[in-house]
């Protein structure tokens, strides 16, 4: 084997590491808290303040809690994809392939003139599940960037110390 081959072995990707972290425990209980929120909110309070909005504030109402619940819903996939990695049930590499099913841009709300005439709850929850979408895209591009783009790790000066040695060469 060569020594080039050896020390790719030894290397730890770090995306495979990901969804052991704390960081993504606290990623996907805050994930599907806010799930559980939106959907008692628009059953509950959110519903009762639907009914009081002039009619084309209620259409942007409609339309954005739907955006708000599949962005939820894209957003709670990649989540329990990445906690079967984690819980051992498949591997990052067919979680890979799995989320190609999921839409991490779905859904982006309307103009910003029409949210803030939405009750304010809805506006806040509009708001977190942006931020929550903004952490799991970037998380994602983390844990599913092929390695091709990765500079290998070694000596930083043996490119330097090239250069010299060609240049004494001469």
């Amino acid at each position: 084997m060569s020594d080039s081959m050896q020390g790719d072995s030894a290397l730890v990707h770090i995306s495979e590491r990901l969804t052991n972290s704390a960081a993504f425990t606290t990623l996907f209980r805050d994930g599907m808290d806010l799930v559980e929120e939106t959907a008692a909110y628009l059953d509950g309070v959110g519903r009762a303040e639907a009914k009081t909005l002039d009619r084309s504030v209620s259409l942007t109402y409609a339309t954005e809690s739907m955006r708000l619940t599949t962005r939820l819903m894209q957003l709670a996939s990649w989540l329990l994809l990445h906690r079967a990695v984690k819980e051992g049930e498949m591997t990052l590499s067919q979680a890979n392939r799995e989320k190609t099913k999921v839409k991490l841009s779905a859904a982006e709300p309307g103009p910003a003139d029409m949210i803030a005439k939405l009750p304010e709850h809805l506006q806040e929850l509009i708001a977190r599940s942006m931020l929550l979408q903004d952490k799991v895209r970037r998380l994602d591009t983390t844990m599913h960037a092929d390695g091709s783009d990765r500079a290998p790790i070694g000596n930083p000066l043996v490119p330097q110390l090239n250069r010299l040695k060609a240049a004494f060469e001469r």
